[in-house]
């Protein structure tokens, strides 16, 4: 999928103008990759979240430079330690019908039988690496944990083969598991026996 983003050449100095820019609600950033030249760009941050929450973070951003019509890839961004507002962003101009690799989320779906019965349903992988043209890159690749019973798990190689992409993390690496809930030493529900208390003076025989 791919969505129109407007963006705007800008100057590369002096610093002062990149302050400048995310006064106005602007975010700086550079344009680079397939058959273009490294561009710095300027693009509106309202505009650019919106397109993001709608879309995804791996979907195709076309742009226009210079007249040509350039195909992108969010590829790399900055945003403030306190604020998390953008300070900066990557773009990578990719060609479209030619396979990309990027990481994209798990979501894991479905209540496991395992965690029906008691045990704990763990995730322990949030990302994996696909290949794709850019066009379908998918946002997310769920997993379905409905049938997991407690002491299984689930690995990559343990999902299923998608037309659109190619998954390329390690099949080894395990992606969720169910485990038995932790036991707890039964009560006796007897008091412990105190000590008896030592009588100072008193000799032993």
């Amino acid at each position: 999928m791919a969505v129109s983003l407007k963006v705007e050449e800008r100057a590369t100095r002096p610093r002062s103008l990149r302050n400048k820019l995310r006064h106005e609600g602007k975010v700086p950033g550079i344009v680079y990759g397939y058959n273009v030249e490294s561009t710095p760009i300027s693009i509106d941050d309202h505009e650019f979240m919106r397109l993001l929450r709608e879309n995804g973070s791996n979907t195709v951003f076309t742009m226009d430079l210079n007249g040509k019509k350039v195909n992108t890839l969010l590829h790399d961004y900055q945003a403030d330690t306190f604020t998390r507002e953008l300070t900066h962003v990557e773009f990578l101009s990719v060609d479209m019908a030619e396979e990309t690799e990027v990481e994209t989320e798990i979501v894991l779906v479905g209540e496991a039988v395992g965690a029906k019965a008691g045990g704990v349903l763990t995730q322990t992988l949030y990302s994996i690496v696909v290949s794709a043209t850019p066009d379908k890159l998918p946002e997310n690749v769920e997993v379905d944990v409905t049938n997991l019973e407690i002491g299984e798990s689930i690995t990559v190689g343990d999902l299923k083969a998608h037309a659109d992409y190619t998954i390329v993390t390690d099949a080894d690496e395990q992606v969720a598991a169910v485990q038995g809930a932790q036991e707890e030493a039964p009560e006796t529900g007897e008091p412990a026996e105190a000590a008896e208390p030592e009588v100072i003076g008193e000799s032993e025989e």
